[in-house]
């Protein structure tokens, strides 16, 4: 053989190499678990939903504005697109500030819950509703949140309002997946793409298969747009899917409403003991 590791791999460090690989997974795996045992993080309520949503106050102005040209222009094929955009880009962002109040609602609950369990949001640490969820967290005196970043070329990293000490980059999917469900107690899911969707149904998947053994709340947030993606009940009659799986969701559109739901169960649940 003429396989020369000198030669394969003088311009990368030994971690870089294809040989290291198994460490940087173990490495993915252990340095999350010290941290969160450092900072006492056992239990998580997960939040998933698009990262193209922007906060209200960036979006509508930018509306009006087009709405405002194309008002004088109203034959502008450019103004009329600028506008649809604008109309799709607040939509998202009414979500992002449902996101953010639900977040906050939730971490003020969880602090002030004396001897019971606390429970962190956690969120994938990118842009939209994932910072929305972070920066509600963050709006809470002493409210903390935690943030799993994965390393893409299009995102700058973990979002500014994650918990520093609990703010985290990951290689690999697989590693970065099993710490969203390992301390996950109940998921929040808006309105999101691809990584939304690969999240729910590996999510629902654990769940019905038994591999996730506890019971783990699901609210899919914003009910036209579940509706109209995944039709659940289409599944269930054709036998793909039983009915007894629909009930795994709570679809809602109401921040009352999935708060009431998400702190209804977990008092339920933890009148059982959690593995």
């Amino acid at each position: 053989m003429n396989f020369k590791p000198e030669k394969a791999y003088k311009n990368l460090t030994f971690l870089n190499s294809p040989p290291a690989r198994t460490i940087r997974i173990l490495s993915e795996y252990e340095e999350p678990r010290q941290r969160f045992l450092q900072h006492g993080v056992r239990d998580t309520i997960v939040v998933f939903g698009s990262a193209r949503a922007r906060p209200l106050d960036q979006t509508l102005p930018a509306l009006e504005s087009a709405q405002s040209a194309l008002a004088l222009n109203p034959e502008d094929a450019l103004l009329q697109k600028t506008v649809q955009d604008g109309e799709r880009a607040v939509r998202l962002s009414h979500f992002y500030e449902q996101a953010r109040e639900l977040s906050r609602r939730l971490t003020e609950w969880s602090l002030y819950r004396e001897g019971l369990r606390r429970y962190t949001i956690c969120t994938g640490g990118g842009p939209g509703m994932m910072e929305a969820a972070n920066r509600g967290a963050s709006e809470v005196e002493n409210g903390r949140s935690i943030g799993l970043g994965i390393s893409l070329p299009f995102e700058p990293g973990v979002n500014v309002y994650t918990t520093k000490e609990l703010a985290f980059e990951f290689h690999y999917f697989f590693t970065r997946k099993l710490w969203f469900v390992y301390l996950m107690r109940a998921c929040i899911l808006f309105p999101g793409g691809f990584g939304t969707f690969d999240e729910l149904f590996e999510l629902l998947t654990l769940l019905q298969t038994g591999k996730v053994k506890r019971r783990v709340p699901i609210v899919l947030f914003g009910t036209e747009y579940w509706s109209r993606v995944v039709n659940f009940e289409a599944m269930a009659e054709y036998g793909t899917v039983s009915l007894a799986d629909l009930s795994m969701v709570f679809r809602t559109d109401s921040v009352d409403d999935a708060f009431r739901y998400i702190i209804g169960e977990l008092d339920r649940i933890e009148a059982r003991p959690l593995p």
